[in-house]
C-alpha cells in the first residue's frame, strides 16, 4: 500500500505533470497496482431522477436554467420507476447505481422519497450513489441513515478558476457539503471536469485541492468536458477549439490524481 498524504504542495504536483509521459503513466500504474486490483472494473449506471430547471449557472451543464438547449424540466421521478430502472441496470451488469437530481439543494420534503430509493436499490445488492446539490447536516444524516454508500459533489475545477465556471454557488459552499457528507458517515465522491478552457496550472490546483483534503475522497471522478451547444462553455469552446484539452493531457491529469490519491477510486468519463 502506498502512503496516503494530505500535504502535497503545488510544486510537487506540477513536477508530476511535467514528467515524461511514459514515466508518469508508469508511476501511476505502479501506484494503482499497489493499492487496487489492477484488473477490476466496476460498472456503474447513472439515472437522472429529476431533470432540468436547475437554478445554478454552471457553464458546462445543459440542465441549468441559463442554458439554451431546449431541455424541459421534469419533476422528481416516482420511487417505483427509479427502482425499475435500477433493476434493469443490475440485469445489465452494474454493481453501483447513481441517482442525480438537477437541484441547487433538495427540499426536506423530498428526503423520504430519496431514502426509499436508497433502501430499494440496496435491497437489490447494489451500491448506491446520489448527487443532489448542496446538503444540510440533517439531510446528509438522513440519507446516511437510509444506507447511502456514496454522495457525489464535485469541486469542478481549481479554486482560482472556479468563478469562471459558476457564480451561483461558491467553492466554499461545495467544501461545506463535503464536510456534511463526511460527518454523516457517507463515502465522498468528489472530482471535477477538465477541458473547460482552464490552464495546466488550474489542473494542478484542482488536484491540489482534492489531495490536501483531511480525508481524500473515496472516489475521485476525473471527467473530460463534452461541450453542449447552448451552454456557456459549449458556445465558448465552439469558437475557441484550442482551449479544449487533448487526450494526452487528460491522461496526465488522471495519472497525477492516481499518484497523489493512491487509495481513491478514479472513475473517468
Amino acid at each position: 500500500m502506498s502512503e496516503v498524504r494530505s500535504d502535497w504542495s503545488r510544486e510537487e504536483i506540477a513536477a508530476l505533470f511535467d514528467l515524461p509521459f511514459t514515466e508518469l503513466v508508469f508511476r501511476a500504474a505502479e501506484v494503482h497496482r499497489a493499492n487496487h486490483d489492477a484488473g477490476a472494473v466496476q460498472r456503474s449506471t447513472l439515472l437522472s431522477i429529476k431533470t432540468g430547471g436547475c437554478p445554478e449557472d454552471c457553464g458546462y451543464c445543459n440542465q441549468s436554467v441559463s442554458a439554451d438547449t431546449g431541455l424541459k424540466a421534469t419533476k422528481l421521478m416516482d420511487v417505483r420507476a427509479v427502482l425499475q430502472a435500477a433493476a434493469q441496470a443490475k440485469d445489465n451488469g452494474s454493481s453501483r447505481f447513481c441517482m442525480g437530481a438537477a437541484w441547487r439543494n433538495p427540499k426536506d420534503r423530498d428526503i423520504p422519497a430519496l431514502a426509499q430509493m436508497i433502501q430499494g436499490v440496496r435491497q437489490m445488492g447494489m451500491e448506491t450513489c446520489m448527487t443532489l446539490g448542496m446538503l444540510t447536516p440533517d439531510q446528509a444524516q438522513k440519507l446516511g441513515e437510509a444506507g447511502l454508500d456514496y454522495y457525489n459533489h464535485n469541486i469542478d475545477t481549481s479554486p482560482e478558476n472556479y468563478a469562471n465556471v459558476i457564480s451561483t454557488r461558491s467553492f466554499e459552499d461545495r467544501i461545506e457539503t463535503l464536510e456534511n457528507v463526511r460527518e454523516a458517515g457517507i463515502n465522498v465522491c468528489c472530482g471535477g471536469i477538465v477541458g473547460m478552457g482552464e490552464t495546466r496550472a488550474d489542473r494542478v490546483g484542482f488536484i491540489h485541492a482534492l489531495a490536501t483534503l483531511p480525508h481524500h475522497p473515496e472516489s475521485v471522478p476525473v471527467n473530460a468536458l463534452v461541450p453542449v451547444k447552448g451552454t456557456v462553455l459549449g458556445n465558448m469552446l465552439a469558437d475557441t477549439p484550442l482551449a479544449k484539452i487533448d487526450d494526452i493531457e487528460f491522461v496526465r491529469t488522471i495519472a497525477v490524481a492516481r499518484i497523489t490519491m493512491p487509495a481513491s477510486i478514479l472513475p473517468s468519463t
